[in-house]
């Protein structure tokens, strides 16, 4: 569990894309003469992501590469801050993100993978790392994932925020519309 006094605190789940809700995997290629690019992405992490909004948590994605395939699933999931940015601009589109939504660095958490995360990482109220990050990312984070990007990491990360917060049961709840109780 996180502590629960920081967890309260978050207000906005943050994303890099590739390499934490993917497994830093990209199909490029040509369909019809078109260049075309496909990405493989965790369906419970998606499931996660509507938890998490359901219980009232605002989620940004913060990318430094630009995809359809990336807007097409932010799209499915009703995330509606996606950034794209230069790899070494991230801080700048967060800062940018803060002052839209009137937050704090503190109250936001960061699942990063690699270097271009770790000026965000070390700004942020809680960061984390997923268990294939690079080691310099690990050290940079209060928390590693057991999971792997792309592989259950974002879920992992949702549901030990809500379980903190003691807000999972009703979370899941709210999404069954109240129709089971959940253990």
């Amino acid at each position: 569990m996180f502590d629960a006094t920081l967890a309260r605190r978050i207000r906005l789940l943050a994303l890099d894309v590739d390499g934490v809700l993917t497994a830093n995997d990209s199909w490029i290629g040509e369909l019809d003469g078109v260049r075309t690019e496909f990405k493989r992405f965790d369906i419970q992490d998606g499931f996660g992501i509507r938890l998490l909004r359901g219980a009232g948590i605002e989620v940004a994605w913060v990318t430094g590469r630009e995809s359809p395939s990336t807007l097409l699933r932010a799209a499915e999931l009703g995330v509606t801050t996606v950034v794209t940015v230069a790899p070494d601009q991230k801080v700048r589109a967060f800062e940018a993100i803060l002052a839209e939504k009137g937050m704090a660095w503190d109250a936001i958490a960061f699942v990063g993978d690699d270097i271009p995360d770790l000026p965000v990482l070390e700004r942020v109220g809680l960061p984390i790392a997923v268990a294939n990050a690079r080691s310099e990312v690990k050290s940079a984070c209060r928390y590693v994932t057991d999971a792997s990007g792309g592989h259950g990491a974002v879920r992992e990360v949702i549901d030990r925020l809500l379980k903190s917060r003691g807000e999972f049961d009703d979370a899941v709840a709210r999404f069954l519309g109240g129709a089971a109780e959940v253990a």
